[in-house]
This record gives C-alpha cells, sequence and structure tokens, in this order.
C-alpha cells in the first residue's frame, strides 16, 4: 500500500512539475499564428536541433522553472520545432536561423517581432519576454504599419534587422524612410553607418544621397580610403549594369574597361569584370563563357580558397568538356581535398579524374566520398552511381 501511495505522490509531483513549466503546443505552424492572431498575442518558438547542448540546457533548466512558466503559458503560444526535421526545416529557411538555440517571437501575421539567440539565464529570458511583450508588437502586420508611414526610429530599426535576411526588400526600403527622417533629426551613430552601409548596393539606391551628403559624418567610424573604396565599389555596379547585353546574353568587355579602369584602375577593373562574368554566366547558364572567365580568373589559383576553386571546379565538372580545362578543374579540387576531406570535394574530385580518364585515381576518391558520407549518415548516391559508371555497369 505504501508503495501505491509512493507511486501517486511522485506522479502527482511530476505533473504538478510540468504544469509550472513552458506549455509548448503541439500543432502546426499555420494554426499556431491563427491562434496568436485570434487570442492578440504573440507566438514564441524555441528553434531548437537535437544535438545542441545548450538547447537541452534550456529545457533542462529554464523551461521548467515556475516564473518562466507563469509569464510564456500567460502571455504567448508556445511551441517547439526540431530546425532539421519536418516543419522545422521550412521555419528556419523562412526566418533564417542558423544557430542553435533561437527564440522567434511572430506576430498573427507570421512576422518577425523579436529573434534573439542563446542560453539565457531565468532572468534574462523573462526580462526579454517582457520587453517583447509590449503593446507596440500588437499592433498588427508590420508591413500593414508600414505602409500606412509610420516613422519610428525604433520600429524601422527593428525592420531592418529582422528582415535583413529573409525580406531584404522590406528591410532596405525601412531604411530608406529611416535615413530620410535621420537626415532631418540628429547625428549620425556608429550604428546608423553600419546599416546605411549594408543596405546601400548602388549609386542609383535612394540612401546613395544620404551616404555622399553625410559623409563628414560617416568618415568620423570610417577611414576615408574605406569611404572613397566603398564609393568606387558602388559606382562599379552601375557600370556593370550598363555592361551587361541582355539581349545577347553576353558582358561587353570593352565598355566595362573603358569605364571603370579610370575609376579603380586596370587590375581591380579587370578582377571586377572576371567576377562579373563568372556569375552572370553561371547564372544564365552559359558555360562556354563561363569556361573562358573561371581560366583567366583563376589563373594563379594559389590566391584563391581551395572551397572557392571548389566551387569552379564543380561547375566544369557537370558543363564542360575540354579536356585541358577539365585537367586544371581537377588541379582546383584536389586543392580542396588536401584541405580536408569530405564527401563533396571527393565527390567531385573523382568525378573529374574520371572525365580526364584515371580511372583508378577515379575510383579510390569515389570510394572515399561514399564512406565518408555513409559514416556521416549523408546521402551516398552520387558516389554510388559515379562508381557505376567507372565500373561500366
Amino acid at each position: 500500500m505504501k508503495k501505491i501511495i509512493s507511486v501517486l505522490f511522485l506522479f502527482s509531483v511530476a505533473i504538478a512539475f510540468a504544469q509550472e513549466a513552458i506549455q509548448f503546443q503541439e500543432l502546426p505552424f499555420k494554426d499556431l499564428i491563427s491562434k496568436a492572431k485570434k487570442e492578440n498575442k504573440i507566438v514564441f518558438i524555441d528553434a531548437y536541433a537535437s544535438w545542441c547542448g545548450p538547447c537541452k540546457m534550456m529545457e533542462r533548466n529554464i523551461f521548467t522553472k515556475k516564473s518562466v512558466g507563469d509569464y510564456y503559458n500567460s502571455n504567448f503560444v508556445n511551441a517547439r520545432f526540431d530546425m532539421e526535421k519536418g516543419e522545422g526545416r521550412e521555419i528556419a529557411a523562412k526566418y533564417g536561423v542558423r544557430s542553435y538555440p533561437t527564440y522567434l517571437f511572430l506576430n498573427g501575421d507570421g512576422e518577425l517581432v523579436s529573434q534573439n539567440y542563446g542560453y539565457m539565464e531565468e532572468s534574462m529570458f523573462l526580462s526579454m519576454a517582457q520587453e517583447i511583450n509590449s503593446p507596440n508588437n500588437k499592433k498588427g502586420s508590420l508591413k500593414e504599419r508600414f505602409e500606412k508611414g509610420e516613422k519610428d526610429p525604433e520600429f524601422l530599426i527593428n525592420i531592418m534587422r529582422l528582415n535583413s535576411s529573409s525580406d531584404f526588400d522590406f528591410a532596405k526600403r525601412a531604411s530608406e524612410r529611416y535615413f530620410e527622417n535621420k537626415e532631418k533629426t540628429s547625428e549620425f551613430t556608429k550604428d546608423d553607418v553600419g546599416l546605411l552601409l549594408f543596405f546601400l548596393k548602388s549609386s542609383e539606391d535612394k540612401n546613395y544621397k544620404v551616404f555622399t551628403q553625410r559623409k563628414t559624418e560617416i568618415t568620423k567610424f570610417l577611414p576615408e580610403q574605406t569611404y572613397h573604396e566603398f564609393d568606387n565599389q558602388l559606382k562599379l555596379g552601375k557600370i556593370v549594369e550598363q555592361s551587361i547585353d541582355n539581349q545577347n546574353k553576353k558582358i561587353n568587355d570593352d565598355y566595362f574597361m573603358k569605364a571603370a579602369e579610370p575609376l579603380v584602375g586596370k587590375h581591380d577593373a579587370e578582377v571586377k569584370l572576371n567576377q562579373t562574368k563568372l556569375s552572370y554566366y553561371e547564372q544564365n547558364a552559359n558555360f562556354p563563357e563561363y569556361e573562358k572567365a573561371a581560366l583567366v580568373y583563376y589563373k594563379n589559383s594559389e590566391a584563391f580558397e581551395p572551397n572557392e576553386l571548389l566551387k569552379a571546379a564543380r561547375i566544369f565538372s557537370e558543363h564542360i568538356t575540354t579536356p585541358a580545362s577539365l585537367k586544371k578543374a581537377t588541379e582546383w579540387a584536389e586543392k580542396s581535398v588536401m584541405r580536408g576531406e569530405t564527401s563533396e570535394n571527393t565527390y567531385i574530385l573523382a568525378k573529374l579524374y574520371f572525365l580526364t580518364g584515371n580511372k583508378e585515381q577515379a575510383t579510390a576518391f569515389a570510394e572515399m566520398s561514399k564512406n565518408i558520407a555513409d559514416k556521416a549518415q549523408k546521402d551516398s548516391s552520387l558516389a554510388n552511381t559515379l562508381l557505376k559508371q567507372i565500373n561500366g555497369k
């Protein structure tokens, strides 16, 4: 009888303990957002990964605190998603989750109102929630408020920081409104300079006028040489745009060099031209021109990072047939493998060895790629297919 009572007591304690913790709702993402909209609450999502140590510590040490449970259960719609499984993958991609744990706070329109990271002690985790759970964050859609002309600096900064990776155009528009009003009010801060430069991509941008007019304030935080180099890159962006012959899908080399050389010098102009060619011809699947540009740009391969060379080697392995070019790509892939063997770089090297007629080396590196992938529980189908090709099966 005593044993039964003891078990019941422990069971009741466990239930009470669980009720004190954050109650995470197991609902599809869209239903969480709908629930938050209906209840005029903010969604809190614990974005975690199963292997993440700090995530487990938060779950064990912080989410179970009564003060935390009471506040989060009363004020938020709470949920947890493994960012590497199911809907978690889509959420991670949509909101730019790249580290764990990440805490996402979303309004009833599914828009980010705050995004925070890492292990937090109880007091910090609570104060963060109290700050986020403000009337200002429950006013409705950020985009609707923006379209209605809201100019509050903190509101605009929040849009910039939260949307810089997930919705760059929206964040850029917020930056333009912020600096349009900043122009009339106060001096630049170091943070202002950082935000201005981050969203400024062209001399045609609205904020370029701010960049030129506020040079004196900007160069308090930025060396004047760096300012001029940045300015030249913006101007080069316009030259790049004007040098593209969209009808023939080619770059006008002569026009580009004539416009760019007086601005940055012959060497830097040639570097920018070749970078432009590589990007443009890859995007437009013009691989004969990509091949020519890559052979010129990576001529001195020692000057480049192995991962950059590996990307070019992969493109050559998939689209180029010229024997001499494939041999050069093999050298690029070898540099990456020498830095460290991965299932990807050993596969690319194996394929290039196969394409250049070196079946022995192709087999060795294809098997290596397969083994590395299998040990890491990754997809090894490419290596398996290549091994069959090598063996004529």
